[in-house]
């Protein structure tokens, strides 16, 4: 997909998947395993997820490639497997994107996990680096855009964004994760990212991760009054509860869920989904409201 085919999609509402890592704990992936690697040896849990939020009305889904770049793949051992992984987890969602209609793939790059000189060892070369890297894989595997997202720490999404951009023309979608005040707790805030993000070349901004909707309203609203770019908003499922088994239950429903999301939609998102809680059940509720149903 060329950047002015995206624009063109974004002047109306554009709907994305729900969570992974919450469902795929929920299917049966262990704690503490490396997310990639069970993935690619259980397709058909993370298909049938997908599927199951393309029949939602999610018009984009993500590839599960969230955490593979060299820096995070190296904590288990499996940063010499980082090619063969991106080819083959974007080969299994872009079989369930040919099942439908006009769905789109997004190769997904996230944090490397490591902090930025001076809190770390982290430069913004190496970063550009790791970066340039997965990026290379994911369009040697065919995504139609990039997303960048659960971002903490603007210079690494700087980065990411730039490697993007030496690399290939494919949109860049770019979130970071706030607190409900919209601050980032590296530094920073929201809107400030947003800002800089699209001054470095992205092709839509906001939030995903952080909290739920019904407490990122004005930030939304402020996001949107200060960049020109589609806003983007995947939160999640309203705050998580820890049960005694340390298993997480969110605070919001379907329903509630996408009442909120109306609100955000009304404050200036038009790139909209969930993330940590949200099942597809979420993202019918939402095409629902929004007068798209599934």
């Amino acid at each position: 997909m060329t950047r002015q085919q995206f624009q063109q999609l974004t002047k109306n509402i554009l709907i994305v998947d729900g969570a992974t890592g919450s469902n795929l704990m929920a299917m049966g992936m262990p704690r503490g395993v490396c997310t990639e690697q069970w993935v690619l040896e259980h397709k058909e849990v993370i298909q049938s997820l997908q599927r199951a939020y393309v029949k939602a009305g999610s018009q984009v889904i993500y590839a599960p490639t969230f955490g593979a770049n060299r820096c995070s793949l190296a904590k288990y051992g499996l940063e010499e497997t980082i090619r063969e992984m991106n080819l083959s987890l974007v080969s299994y969602t872009k079989e369930v994107a040919q099942e439908g209609n006009g769905i789109l793939v997004a190769g997904d790059i996230s944090p490397t996990g490591a902090m930025m000189a001076p809190m770390g060892d982290m430069t913004y070369e190496k970063a550009f680096d790791i970066y340039q890297e997965q990026v290379r894989y994911l369009v040697e595997a065919g995504v139609d855009l990039i997303a960048v997202e659960t971002m903490y720490q603007i210079e690494e999404t700087m980065a990411a964004i730039d490697a993007v951009h030496s690399i290939c023309d494919l949109p860049v979608l770019c979130t970071v994760t706030v607190e409900a005040d919209g601050s980032i707790f590296t530094g920073g805030n929201a809107t400030e990212a947003a800002v800089a993000f699209e001054a470095s070349g992205a092709d839509a901004v906001g939030i995903n991760c952080s909290v739920g909707p019904d407490q990122l309203v004005s930030v939304i609203h402020d996001i949107s009054e200060h960049v020109s770019v589609p806003v983007i908003a995947k939160p999640n499922a309203g705050m998580p509860l820890i049960d005694d088994a340390g298993k997480a239950h969110y605070s919001m429903g379907a329903e509630g869920f996408a009442h909120y999301m109306l609100k955000l939609v009304a404050a200036g998102a038009t790139i909209i989904g969930g993330c940590c809680g949200t099942t597809p059940e979420y993202i019918r509720e939402l095409a629902l409201v929004l007068g798209q149903p599934s």
